[in-house]
């Protein structure tokens, strides 16, 4: 898959889409889409799918759901702004299967995202840094050693601990088990988009709510830098 499918004309159709919600002060929080109004997906895809990313715009559902969870998260003058500055990031062409991975590596080891670290979370991290170079990796043990707290095989566990773990501060833990639950489960790319939304959702409750703002523009700024630097 290819950002937008490889046609700069693509870009640019969703770039005025939300630049002219924006426009109209359409763009808001909490409605997916509604009267033509709707938040930073709603105004891109004009529903409340994150599929379409990949159907329309060559972006992976998992992206999209960071977006979203971003978006909700960001003060409101940067919020509006946030769609256009996403797209924006996304070179034409870009293969974009790595980002979350990438993604996932600052939630579970960046100190804007926590005060405190799960012992799983150095392991998991490494492990993706592996993958992403190129290497083999045992999920399987890597889950089994780091989490005694679920079943390997048992996907809705991993998710259960994950809101635990954002309900007790810890989002790099949230993070791990997201990940966790992506990793053991069949459908793996559409389980990504799940974890996704569960690894940005539970860093975005890290603290105290100024700590949960910070994280969230934390958030904006690593994946756009990640977004950019894609090939």
């Amino acid at each position: 898959m290819r950002a937008f499918h490889n046609d700069a004309a693509v870009k640019e159709k969703y770039l005025s889409r939300v630049a002219e919600h924006m426009r109209l002060d359409e763009i808001i929080k909490g409605e997916y889409w509604e009267l033509g109004k709707g938040c930073a997906v709603g105004c891109t895809v004009h529903s409340n799918d994150h599929s379409a990313y990949e159907t329309e715009l060559g972006i992976p559902a998992a992206i999209a759901h960071l977006e979203d969870r971003i978006f909700e998260g960001l003060p409101n003058e940067l919020a509006m702004t946030w769609p256009t500055r996403f797209l924006e990031a996304i070179p034409v062409g870009a293969d974009l299967s790595d980002v979350k991975s990438h993604f996932f590596i600052f939630l579970m080891t960046d100190s804007s995202q926590c005060g405190s670290r799960h012992p799983s979370c150095a392991l998991v991290a490494d492990a993706l840094r592996i993958e992403l170079s190129g290497g083999a990796v045992a999920w399987r043990q890597i889950r089994a050693s780091a989490s005694a707290s679920a079943s390997a095989s048992a996907a809705s566990a991993y998710a259960a601990y994950a809101a635990y773990a954002s309900a007790s501060a810890d989002a790099a833990a949230a993070a791990y088990a997201a990940y966790a639950a992506a990793a053991s489960a069949a459908a793996a790319d559409a389980a990504y988009a799940a974890a996704a939304y569960a690894a940005a959702y539970a860093a975005a409750y890290a603290a105290a709510t100024a700590a949960k703002t910070n994280a969230h523009i934390a958030q904006s700024e690593k994946l756009l830098e990640l977004l950019r630097n894609a090939e």
